[in-house]
């Protein structure tokens, strides 16, 4: 018996409603079924993705709320009652997609940007150019020249257009259709993509240089020819949004196309575990880092991606004299496509206090230049994007922001399969709803409109490019934050 009141409430207004079952056809939950001559819904199953909403020829439908049914009880709250029936029932750890939705702080929205003024003059983006361009890797303390020609040897490095990249979703976590949007996209705006821990289609291979292949626990689909096929070559450690785990792809979602890139048998489960089994030391993942180089003849910078947690500056000195030439660092609000609810609740810390304690340790230690900071988890606009690089970050990740210009709706029910848009599901049918030339336009016009709006900002405080911004504090001031969090900002309290 299910003790737990529906989520959402449907409103159906049937004067509107002409019995054309689009909303049957578009559910992919099973919610609408058509008896007496008539639609009707069944609120249980009902996980408010808004589908039927946006496909109702006549606009008849409304999904709102349910409201939470019990009295209200400020620490026993509606949630917490439903989840404890949810456990009682199944005997399950409760699962869920895409980011934490608690409400701790937000340290972007406590932070305001400089603006410049007499002594320091605005630029008008409109006449003069701002200058987007970054590049990732490496960088010499000092360039030596000799009759004009540059001596110094220079770490592999890759240039972007634009500093936002489009973070890991795996071949599985999202369908075919779906990575080839993005990896267009990201051809198209001069950027970069990640293929995630689930291997690099061949159809997508193409994109290759647009790409960052990333090689996780599970080694799926890693082998000489898949680290060569890419730009960079990412180690995945951890996840923001479950830090201390490895990655689970059910068996019904690894058809035969999942499982030739993955290198697995189709219709198993793909198990990446929490640790990789060959790194238990820096000594190790150095290790790891060189082979990686030298199967690549050092022609590729390599990254090693760590979810933000209490000691993430110490951990990334070890991974910068580890020999990595990228340090990415993933927030708790990053998204997923299934974790345990507790995990991505409760473990990690907010991405802003790691990035600024990150490149704080790396500058005190003399070795910030030696590696790029690349950071995500819950970017979610321009002025996210701004705020990071003036924290110490060199380009950021977005993933859920590029979910939701795809057509996501946040209903947390990516680990289903059950996708109603079409993105987080490997059921054909339910994939081709996603039309990827035009969902890339989507993409493209979503970073085109964030790098104007950058360059607006960057002409506002009188910064003629993202290199003047990168780790200027300065451009920052905190307000209604304590001292504490002010001190690991490294910022000062705004009307200073």
């Amino acid at each position: 018996m299910n003790w737990i009141p529906p989520e959402f409430s449907i409103e159906l207004d049937y004067g509107r409603c002409n019995n054309c079952k689009e909303c049957i056809r578009q559910c992919t939950f099973g919610v609408y079924k058509y008896e007496r001559n008539k639609v009707v819904p069944n609120e249980e199953k009902c996980v408010g993705c808004q589908r039927c909403v946006a496909f109702c020829p006549g606009r008849a439908i409304r999904v709102r709320p349910y409201g939470p049914g019990y009295r209200p009880n400020s620490y026993w709250t509606a949630e917490a009652i439903a989840d404890i029936k949810r456990q009682a029932e199944t005997g399950r750890a409760l699962m869920v997609g895409m980011g934490n939705d608690l409400n701790f702080p937000v340290y972007w929205d406590r932070l305001l940007l400089n603006a410049a003024q007499v002594t320091n003059p605005a630029i008008d983006p409109l006449r003069e150019p701002i200058e987007l361009r970054t590049f990732l890797g490496g960088r010499p303390d000092a360039l030596r020249l000799s009759d004009g020609a540059l001596q110094t040897a220079l770490t592999p490095y890759v240039k972007l257009e634009t500093p936002i990249l489009f973070a890991a979703l795996s071949y599985g976590a999202i369908n075919l259709r779906a990575m080839s949007a993005i990896a267009e996209a990201a051809r198209k705006v001069g950027t970069l993509f990640n293929t995630g821990e689930g291997g690099f289609p061949r159809p997508l291979r193409k994109y290759g240089d647009h790409a960052i292949v990333q090689c996780a626990s599970g080694r799926f689909g890693v082998d000489a020819e898949y680290l060569n096929s890419g730009v960079v070559v990412e180690i995945k450690i951890g996840q923001g949004a479950k830090p201390g785990m490895g990655g689970h792809l059910p068996g019904e979602k690894v058809s035969n196309e999942i499982a030739e890139t993955r290198m697995i048998p189709a219709g198993t489960d793909a198990l990446s575990p929490a640790p990789h089994h060959d790194i238990y030391s820096i000594e190790d993942l150095s290790t790891l880092i060189q082979t990686i180089k030298e199967a690549t003849n050092y022609e590729k910078p390599v990254g090693v991606k760590i979810a933000a947690v209490h000691n993430s500056a110490s951990i990334a000195s070890g991974i910068v004299r580890a020999g990595a030439d990228i340090i990415v660092l993933d927030g708790f609000r990053g998204g997923t496509g299934a974790a345990p609810k507790a995990i991505r609740n409760w473990i990690g810390i907010p991405i802003e206090l790691a990035l600024a304690s990150v490149d704080r340790r790396l500058r005190e230690e003399g070795i910030r230049g030696r590696a790029s900071i690349v950071v995500g988890g819950g970017i979610r606009c321009s002025s996210d994007v701004v705020k990071a690089i003036a924290l110490g970050a060199d380009a950021v990740y977005i993933g859920t922001a590029a979910l939701i210009a795809m057509g996501c709706t946040m209903c947390q029910m990516c680990y289903t399969g059950l996708c109603s848009w079409g993105i987080a599901t490997t059921n054909p049918a339910l994939a081709r709803r996603l039309d990827p030339s035009e969902t890339a336009v989507r993409l493209v016009n979503l970073l085109r409109a964030w790098s104007l709006e950058i360059q607006e900002m960057l002409g506002a405080m009188g910064i003629d490019s993202i290199e003047g911004l990168r780790g200027n504090r300065d451009q920052l001031r905190g307000v209604g934050l304590h001292e504490w969090e002010l001190e690991v900002l490294g910022v000062k309290r705004a009307g200073t």
